[in-house]
Formats: C-alpha cells, structure tokens, sequence
C-alpha cells in the first residue's frame, strides 16, 4: 500500500511519516519506563500507582501498535528495533529500580510533555499534508496524555 491509494501525496506525507516513526521511539521508551515504575514502585503509593502506571502501560501498548499500523497505512515500514529507538528517542532511559515513587511520577510527566510536544508536530505536518487520519488519532492520543499529566500532578500535590 502507498499513500496514494489513500488519497493522500507520498511527497507530502513523507514527513508525517518520519515524525511517526521518532514518536514511536519515543513511545517504545517511554512504554518500557511505565513497566520498570509498575514493577518497581514500593512505598506508601504503591497499591494507587501501580494500578495507574498498569493502566498508562496498556494504554502505550496499545498506542505504539496505533502508530506503527498508520505508518504501515501511509506505505511505510514502522521502525522495530530497540537500538533504533533508543538512538532516536528524546525520551531516555531510566533506572527505576530503587526510584521514589514521586521521582517516578516526576519521569513520566517529563515523558508526557514529551510527548505531547512531539504530538503537536505530528498534528501540525498531518494537517499540511492533509492527512486527517493521522491528526484525529494522534489528537486522541494527546487528549488521553493531556488529562493524566493533570490527574498525575494533581496527585503530586502541583497546580
């Protein structure tokens, strides 16, 4: 499939396409961060964030598959290699192990501004190539983001 066949410029696409394969790599890590804090969180927050970092990682889980697929749908190959993702990715790596829990909140609110920041380009090069599938789904992403970095922060005790 290319993205003709979608109604939709191959030339113009080309750089949607670039920008959802840099924010699968950032979503690859920042899903492989959420399970360190699930498996990792210790404390008095453990039972609330456990269950919240389970939920934010099925959810990524989910998303990363989301991308890859509209990658696939605009005529391209998603990127599937970790060191791909890594070299890629604005989002680092973490140790979570030994991590306070509120340091953990801390990385993953830091990853969410990440991400929604690079959601905001994704929207702004789909909407040039007039490429509104890839806007409406990354829109949803970035709603489901935007709304847990308010509920996560609130849980932080931060306006």
């Amino acid at each position: 499939m290319d993205a003709k066949e979608i109604s939709l410029n191959e030339k113009e696409v080309k750089p949607v396409v670039d920008l959802l394969n840099d924010y699968l790599a950032n979503y690859h890590i920042h899903y492989q961060k959420l399970r360190g804090c699930h498996w990792n969180i210790k404390g008095q927050n453990f039972f609330t964030l456990h269950v919240k970092f389970e939920e934010l990682y099925s959810n990524a889980q989910l998303t990363i598959d989301e991308i890859a697929e509209r990658v696939l749908t605009l005529g391209k190959p998603p990127h599937s290699r970790f060191a791909d993702y890594i070299k890629e990715s604005k989002i680092k790596e973490v140790d979570t192990i030994g991590m306070k829990d509120l340091d953990m909140v801390e990385a993953i609110l830091d990853d969410m501004a990440t991400l929604i920041e690079l959601e905001r380009e994704v929207m702004e090069a789909s909407e040039q190539a007039g490429d509104d599938g890839t806007n409406d789904m990354v829109n949803k992403f970035m709603q489901f983001k935007e709304k847990n970095t308010w509920m996560l922060r609130s849980f932080a005790g931060k306006r």
